[in-house]
């Protein structure tokens, strides 16, 4: 990171407060006080007493709006004429300068709803639902959940799968939340969908060659991908001050133009491999038995013989179908 990009980070700072029951308390004595001597000034008819009195009621409600009220794992980001006054954080009552005022980009407006999904092949265009993210001024410490539309996207090999995430998230830096992007949660979800396409670009879909089984694959090595996952989309979202906590593949499947190829291409490949077994148990049990015939000399065989008896046991072995016996009352010859 450059110079001049390092300026433009923020980092959050600790905003001064205090007891917001003790200045509560202080500022309603005050007030009840004021009304008070209103009275008694306007019995003893002094002119400076009641100006100033007045006055005092009309802006003594001042004092009330720097007080604030903040939940477990909640934290409100001030500013204070445009500058950044600091973060507040902790559960509590406090009392703050009352001309700051709290800021949370992400919070929801009534203009940043999201169009339903028209189909199973999302685009970028189409955000996910905010919800985690409340209307309001706070900006919320907690574990967030984040799943995007699912997204075609080709994999190493080019062909074309769907696939969806589900990423835990949280805020960690509210001042680089607040100031470094314009909307937190919605830069999370654009820099999870690049990412996501960065990833499953290196990886391929299943891993067909024996040749290959050292390579990683997105259905078979889902764990080392997600945690790959995670930390690429961790360094795209620091500058937001967000911690990625997990990322997790939700949805992977081929597209639907290429599903039925591959899907024969499975079949195939499970039919070989169930014939290369039927076959090689075959061979055991016809060289086991030829080799008990041979050991407990039941029947001596030529060449020619253990030909035909090889040829008739495969037959019989690696048949589809039920053989049919046909008894043989003749010779060979």
């Amino acid at each position: 990171m450059n110079p001049e990009e390092r300026t433009r980070i923020f980092e959050e700072t600790e905003a001064p407060a205090k007891n917001g029951m003790a200045v509560l308390l202080l500022c309603s004595i005050l007030y009840l006080a004021a009304i008070g001597l209103l009275v008694y000034a306007s019995w003893l008819e002094s002119i400076a007493g009641l100006v100033f009195l007045i006055l005092y009621l009309c802006l003594g409600w001042i004092p009330f709006c720097g007080l604030k009220v903040l939940r477990p794992n909640e934290a409100y980001v001030l500013t204070l004429f445009g500058k950044y006054y600091g973060t507040l954080k902790g559960p509590g009552f406090y009392f703050v300068n009352p001309f700051t005022s709290a800021i949370n980009p992400a919070a929801a407006t009534p203009g940043h709803e999201n169009p339903p999904a028209e189909n199973v092949l999302g685009s970028l265009s189409k955000r996910p639902s905010t919800a985690t993210t409340k209307p309001g001024k706070q900006i919320s410490l907690k574990s967030m959940t984040l799943s995007n539309d699912k997204q075609k996207i080709n994999d190493k090999l080019g062909n074309p799968i769907i696939i969806g995430i589900v990423v835990i998230w949280r805020v960690t830096n509210t001042a680089r939340a607040a100031f470094n992007v314009d909307n937190y949660a919605e830069y999370l979800s654009i820099q999870c969908d690049s990412a996501l396409r960065n990833i499953v670009r290196l990886y391929p879909y299943d891993i067909s060659d024996e040749d290959e089984m050292g390579e990683k694959s997105l259905r078979g090595s889902s764990v080392e991908i997600a945690e790959h996952l995670r930390k690429e989309i961790q360094s795209k979202v620091e500058v937001a001050g967000l911690e990625i906590m997990e990322a997790r593949i939700t949805h992977l499947a081929y597209a639907p133009e290429i599903a039925a190829a591959m899907l024969q291409r499975q079949q195939a490949k499970a039919i070989i491999d169930a014939r290369q077994m039927i076959v090689e148990g075959a061979v055991g049990m016809v060289e086991s038995a030829l080799s008990k015939l041979s050991e407990n000399q039941i029947v001596e065989l030529d060449e020619e013989r253990k030909a035909a008896m090889v040829s008739n046991l495969l037959v019989v072995l690696c048949a589809n179908k039920e053989a049919q016996p046909i008894v043989n009352s003749g010779s060979l010859y």
